[in-house]
């Protein structure tokens, strides 16, 4: 059996959504348990897994339709770097099949060009995909590690201070 140091980590994309005031968007998860982000941290923006042969930008692309609905944004920004962190070892053995110890991901800020009506949590991916979360809103990028599962907390922080430049009304 494979020591839980040593399990890969898995490869995925988030992506910062903001629209013309300067916020971001974040949906609460539609699965929330107090295991996977419960109450006040059941949140998170749009982040999902990179498929084989697929390049970060175009899964960041996919990830946000497939879970918002959105196809009206513009490109931003790339993080210079990759941000990983740890599942806590009960919910790695759980989730992907006990395959990864956690997630690395590579950020993408996009500037929300469309109206509010074009997001739809509960048909997304014009309806193909089964909805990741049960609401959203508009939140400001810095309130956004609060808002987040613990263990995402760090990912988050640094998320916030890399697109901060970018979270201003336009």
């Amino acid at each position: 059996m494979t020591r839980f140091e040593d399990l890969p980590y898995r490869p995925c994309v988030g992506v910062v959504l903001l629209n013309r005031q300067g916020l971001a968007f974040i949906g609460r998860r539609a699965d929330a348990t107090a295991e996977h982000g419960a109450g006040d941290t059941a949140w998170q923006m749009p982040q999902g897994g990179i498929d084989p042969g697929e390049e970060p930008l175009a899964a960041a692309t996919r990830e946000l339709f497939e879970e918002t609905n959105v196809r009206s944004a513009t490109l931003l920004a790339e993080a210079p770097e990759w941000f990983a962190y740890d599942l806590p070892q009960v919910v790695a053995g759980q989730s992907w099949k006990g395959k990864y110890r956690g997630q690395t991901q590579k950020w993408f800020a996009f500037r929300f060009d469309g109206e509010d009506g074009e997001i739809n949590v509960a048909r997304p991916g014009d309806g193909h995909h089964k909805p990741e979360f049960d609401r959203w809103r508009w939140e400001t990028l810095d309130a956004l590690p609060g808002l987040i599962i613990p263990f995402k907390r760090g990912v988050y922080e640094q998320v916030a201070a890399t697109f901060r430049p970018f979270a201003h009304p336009v």
